[in-house]
């Protein structure tokens, strides 16, 4: 017997896949010869170093912006969010992005005419 309790002659390989040495069964050897593969070879020093590198930017990328900056991300479905104004995003689709924008002297000067009746969050 090997160390994982299977006589050696237990089964033969064949085109397919494996076969019981009593003929009970085939099975897929797939999945068996990747895992065999993955436990044969170790990475290297220069490939687990290049890995650590690239889940270190990654986290970077992922980490969020700090509290009161504002950052920009594209939603599930296209529309663009702007986060940090608030509690919650605030997402427009791109037409309507660019209808505000193009608004954007007369909502100053709204904002400048109604001052004294408008609140400030601090």
């Amino acid at each position: 017997m090997d160390r994982l309790g299977v006589r050696k002659n237990a089964v033969k390989i064949e085109k397919d896949g494996i076969e019981s040495g009593h003929g009970r069964e085939t099975l897929s050897v797939a999945c068996a010869v990747v895992v065999l593969q993955k436990l044969d070879t170790m990475p290297s020093e220069a490939e687990l170093q290049a890995e650590l590198e690239r889940l270190r930017a990654e986290n970077e990328a992922l980490k969020k912006p700090a509290r009161g900056q504002m950052s920009l991300k594209v939603s599930e479905k296209g529309a663009l969010s702007v986060y940090g104004l608030g509690r919650f995003p605030v997402t427009l689709y791109r037409e309507q992005w660019e209808k505000l924008l193009g608004m954007a002297d007369s909502i100053r000067q709204f904002i400048k005419d109604n001052d004294s009746s408008l609140k400030k969050k601090e």
